[in-house]
């Protein structure tokens, strides 16, 4: 009865609206870091994809994931809800919910068809999650087909062991396609969302592209060896050998993927990988955008291009993305489309758990009872400039954060009770720790900052404040 109820109260919108409702075409990246788009000031890469997309739309310089782990970022975009909201929240407790309609499942209940494509890294399957049809879907439960394997630089794999292509069922397995991340992954990816945007059905749709580039294992795509070399690789301007102290992941799996202490060559030659696979992903998200021209749908569908997080890279002597940091938490997010102002750029505070009610806002679909995040459409329609008054973050019990819409940050660290404080108006790369200066002013804005996380972590359930 509900799946009925929204199908015909979106027919209802969708006749009284002005045009036909926009297609959403949703591409994420997985582990990018949001300064790797050539045409937002990072001369060393090649994105002209990306680019276009920069001049055809909006470019939000403050969008956030707050939680930089891959699944727990998904769960909060599949939602609309916080971690600590729908049961995801990395280190205790990952089953969602049992009150929640999923992104898919609104926009599916509200006329459209909903597609996934590529890595499916939350629990059940795209179809118990909402969406209508799936092509190129890559998960795990290949196990039985792994062999041992190793990234570009002989290191034994330990991302996406036994990941295969699949059916929605799980059932059947391809894996002529590959096992594990393969160095065309991205085109196949790409040739999975393209045979969905052929289908050019009468209804408007929504297609959800999951890449896992430039996640690692990392290889040079086919046809990039040589593009980018090391000695032309410059350093992250925060790059340090060692972090200065353990943030909570020193053990993690990625800060395992770069030796201690970083030295100025690995890091370089890590950067060649990452800069040449995230080229080719722009080249396959070319095409897909291709298609969409061809199709004759390109000037009603809304693009969105954004990552799960960001990554470290050697900024901060780290190489993983679980850390509070700019180059982690903030993540490249541009929207093009039907509405959205061309070659616009925001510093409008957003959540990527938000980009589901504000795409529902977009489709003049209803946003269900379930989703607790706000929606950010009247940035896009440039009836606002700002969104969010604060910003906060969080991974597993060892690290929040705030950030201010006036472009102060507090991070904490309680499992060795450490505070950093950084004023990035003028400190952008974090490198100044004021949390100790002496200063009465930053004493006092340290404090206020102490006071607003610590409602913002008892208002949210903070599941460690219960331990006290």
């Amino acid at each position: 009865m509900k799946h009925i109820l929204y199908f015909f109260t979106a027919l209802l919108l969708h006749s009284t609206a002005a045009g036909a409702p926009p297609n959403i075409l949703f591409l994420l990246a997985d582990d990018m870091r949001p300064d790797c788009i050539a045409a937002l000031g990072n001369d060393k890469i090649e994105t002209p994809n990306l680019d276009r997309l920069v001049e055809r739309g909006m470019t939000f310089t403050r969008a956030t994931c707050s939680y930089p782990i891959c699944v727990v970022s998904r769960s909060e975009m599949l939602t609309g809800r916080h971690g600590w909201e729908n049961g995801v929240m990395g280190f205790r407790g990952n089953k969602f919910q049992p009150d929640i309609t999923y992104w898919a499942e609104a926009l599916r209940d509200g006329g459209y068809e909903t597609w996934h494509v590529g890595k499916w890294h939350v629990s059940g399957r795209p179809s118990t999650r909402g969406y209508s049809d799936v092509a190129g879907l890559f998960g795990s439960g290949g196990g039985s087909f792994w062999k041992d394997q190793t990234d570009w630089k002989g290191f034994p794999i330990t991302g996406y062991r036994g990941w295969i292509f699949q059916t929605d069922d799980g059932k059947t397995k391809f894996p002529k396609m590959g096992v594990g991340v393969t160095r065309d992954i991205s085109e196949k990816f790409a040739d999975a969302a393209i045979s969905l945007i052929e289908k050019n059905p009468e209804a408007p749709w929504f297609c959800h592209v999951n890449f896992t580039a430039p996640h690692d294992p990392l290889f040079i795509p086919p046809g990039l060896e040589g593009k980018y070399e090391n000695e032309n690789m410059p350093l992250p301007g925060n790059y340090l050998s060692v972090h200065p102290f353990d943030h909570g992941n020193f053990d993690g799996r990625d800060e395992a993927l770069l030796p201690w202490p970083r030295t100025r060559e690995a890091v370089q030659d890590l950067l060649r990988v990452y800069y040449s696979v995230v080229d080719d992903m722009d080249a396959q998200i070319g095409r897909i955008l291709d298609a969409v021209e061809k199709s004759g749908e390109l000037d009603n569908t809304i693009v969105i291009f954004t990552s799960d997080h960001g990554m470290g890279c050697g900024s901060h002597g780290l190489r993983g993305k679980q850390n509070m940091y700019e180059h982690t938490i903030n993540v490249p997010f541009v929207a093009a489309g039907p509405g959205i102002k061309k070659g616009a750029r925001t510093d409008a505070q957003i959540y990527l758990r938000e980009l589901y009610p504000t795409t529902c806002e977009l489709a003049g679909v209803k946003t269900p009872a379930s989703v607790t995040a706000t929606s950010f459409a009247p940035v896009l329609r440039s009836e606002a400039k700002s969104h969010q008054e604060n910003i906060y973050g969080y991974f597993t019990d060892s690290q929040r954060m705030i950030r201010t819409g006036d472009g102060w940050k507090l991070a904490y660290y309680p499992q060795i009770d450490r505070w950093q404080l950084f004023d990035l108006n003028t400190d952008p790369l974090e490198q100044n720790d004021l949390s100790s200066s002496g200063d009465p002013a930053h004493l006092k804005r340290k404090n206020a900052l102490k006071v607003q996380l610590e409602a913002w972590r008892k208002d949210t359930g903070d599941p460690l404040l219960s331990d006290r």
